[in-house]
């Protein structure tokens, strides 16, 4: 059965197209993500849902939504989606952070333009027939220092431009090293060095607990005399009030903002003030971007829908549809390994170590580690999954560690799941064969080779005599077909174990009888989905 994507807002036609072309049917409602009652009555039909900003996907719409899988926002803000509702509902959030960054960071120069220039108040006064020509006094941007928080796609794009206006560029990022400052041609200093250096200061951080009034009263204060602030991000960076007190004064010589702390901002302390210039948040109001992320984004979900891909996702890590060709298998082993220690462990886990060795170490272990703890938190919940189970984790206070290595044995790579509890620690290893199928091919230090299925059968013993012939009598006698069957011992005379693939459920009556001949130590049936 086809994927079915709900749009419900404004997107371009062309991207509703590619939907359809790619085999998905869509319902395009464009004004449906205004009506709440409606959105939640009939979002449970959907696997997707593409929204622009006028969608509120909330904790009652996420409630209801029982089928959805993706969320996709044309754009980059997704202020307008609970993202930890969806995240613990498993609900990928996508957005498109490509698609206008030349948009808004061209808007943020031209915002620069016209606070150094006073533009639009002249435009105002010559259009009203006067001609104050001595009035609007600007200043050139050759040779004036720009100061740039947040040096990212649409940050550096500002900077590239702003080198190109020949301004002498500072930039305050955290996350910017040093060769890639000098690439860009920018030079890298702390915060407090860019407010007191720069004749501009241009913003370009998204909206988190870190960047929050980044432009505090205290650091507004600190800025140079006759500063320009531009605010192109994010509202809720800049504190509005203060940055009014501080053009009042006379110490900050003019602002352009194009967002606001309130939205839609109907008032605001900057309303009025001279030389501020205001833009109802047109960032990425072009033509061009428009269309852009509504197309990235309808390729985005369709390509998740249709082959696993995950691409700028924001509450898991990406997978690229190449990727997801190669560790498609591998995932779906983490997923088994982690099910295997999962239905094995009946205590509180405290901690889950994961060990990637050989080709598995070279491939995106943020989503292998997902897979592996979603496969452990399944015996929890059984609708958990690989967006939802770190959540689940974390919340139960479980710490994940990650180990690589180079390829250590006979396999070219492998995976090994350790889970630790308060009595014990319990591991299991697997890899996956040129065919494609993933293999257990350890468990409590024993080696094996064990094709997975959806019905097995675990038991443990010491390694002595009957235990094939106990397994295939009882199994027999239960109508129960054995697919496969494994054993492995860690040595002649000690601790064995074997794992049967069966092709039904093994019923309780046949676990009591192979306990009542007294051989076996465990006897635990498993379950995985191998669909």
């Amino acid at each position: 059965m086809a994927p079915k994507v709900l749009v419900s807002d404004k997107l371009s036609e062309t991207a509703v197209q590619i939907f359809r072309d790619r085999g998905i049917d869509v319902d395009f409602l464009p004004d449906v993500g205004k009506d709440k009652e409606k959105l939640a009555e009939i979002i449970g039909q959907y696997d997707g849902l593409a929204i622009r900003s006028a969608t509120k996907v909330t904790p009652t719409i996420l409630e209801a939504a029982t089928n959805l899988k993706v969320i996709g926002r044309a754009g980059i803000g997704t202020d307008n989606v609970d993202k930890d509702a969806a995240s613990k509902k498993g609900v990928i959030v996508m957005n498109t952070p490509f698609g206008n960054m030349i948009t808004t960071a061209e808007h943020a120069i031209a915002m620069m333009f016209a606070v150094a220039r006073q533009l639009p108040e002249a435009s105002a006064s010559t259009h009203a027939g006067k001609w104050e020509k001595s009035k609007f006094m600007g200043v050139e941007l050759t040779g004036k220092t720009l100061g740039v928080i947040g040096a990212g796609n649409i940050g550096g794009i500002v900077c590239d431009r702003a080198r190109g206006l020949k301004m002498k560029v500072v930039a305050y990022d955290p996350f910017l090293g040093q060769e890639k400052a000098d690439k860009m041609g920018v030079e890298k200093v702390e915060l407090e060095e860019l407010l007191t250096r720069a004749d501009f200061i241009t913003l370009h951080v998204p909206l988190t607990e870190q960047t929050k009034n980044i432009l505090s009263r205290e650091n507004l204060e600190k800025t140079k005399k006759g500063v320009r602030i531009i605010n192109c991000a994010r509202g809720g960076l800049v504190d509005e009030e203060a940055l009014a007190d501080l053009l009042k004064s006379g110490h900050v010589a003019g602002a352009a903002f194009d967002v606001f702390s309130v939205e839609p901002a109907k008032e605001n302390a900057l309303f009025g003030l001279p030389n501020v210039v205001c833009t109802p948040h047109l960032g990425a109001a072009t033509t061009e971007a428009q269309e852009n992320v509504a197309l990235q984004v309808a390729e985005q979900m369709a390509n998740y829908l249709l082959t696993g891909a995950v691409e700028n996702a924001l509450n898991m890590p990406s997978v690229t549809a190449e990727e997801a060709k190669v560790m498609g298998p591998w995932i779906k082993l983490a997923e088994h390994l982690g099910a295997f220690a999962g239905q094995m462990t009946d205590e509180p886990i405290q901690a889950i170590n994961v060990l990637y060795d050989g080709v598995a170490s070279e491939m995106n272990l943020e989503a292998l580690n997902c897979a592996v703890v979603a496969g452990i938190m399944k015996k929890v919940n059984p609708d958990v999954n690989m967006v939802s189970a770190p959540v689940v984790a974390k919340e139960r206070g479980i710490k994940i560690s990650t180990t690589n290595q180079d390829k250590s044995g006979t396999f070219d790579g492998y995976i090994k799941v350790t889970v630790v509890t308060a009595k014990r620690e319990r591991s299991v290893a697997g890899t996956v064969f040129s065919d494609g199928k993933p293999r257990f091919i350890q468990i409590k230090g024993i080696n094996i080779d064990a094709e997975v299925g959806a019905h097995m059968l675990y038991t443990t013993n010491n390694d002595v005599p009957g235990i094939i012939g106990a397994l295939g009598q009882t199994m027999g006698s239960m109508d129960v077909n054995i697919a496969n069957f494994t054993l492995g011992r860690a040595a002649a005379g000690g601790e064995a174990i074997a794992l049967l693939y069966v092709d039904a459920p093994v019923p309780a009556e046949a676990r009591a009888k192979l306990a009542e001949t007294g051989l076996f130590t465990q006897i635990k049936p498993l379950v995985f989905d191998v669909a």
